[in-house]
């Protein structure tokens, strides 16, 4: 189980989850952040620190945003590097 990112991050990406991650596993994916779930080590650090409630664990995702599920599991991730706080 992992992490998500879902619909409340779309045109947001504030970057405090990328902050408080422990292990980089957070990406930039055109208008909103992802989080990898072959990295993620599911602690939960990220959570509070989103000003939009947009991230939770994979097992309380709202049935609305069930395919943001999916969408982080099919995410190509090779060749990106981990978003990172810019100023």
């Amino acid at each position: 189980m992992t992490y998500i990112i879902a619909e409340p991050c779309i045109g947001v990406k504030d970057k405090s989850c990328v902050d408080a991650c422990p292990v980089d596993c957070i990406y930039e994916a055109g208008e909103q952040l992802i989080i990898n779930p072959e990295e993620c080590i599911d602690c939960g650090a990220c959570v509070d620190p989103c000003p939009v409630e947009a991230i939770a664990h994979e097992d309380e995702i709202p049935e609305k945003w069930a395919s943001f599920i999916e969408d982080a599991k099919k995410f190509d991730f090779e060749g990106l590097s981990p978003a990172q706080r810019k100023g």
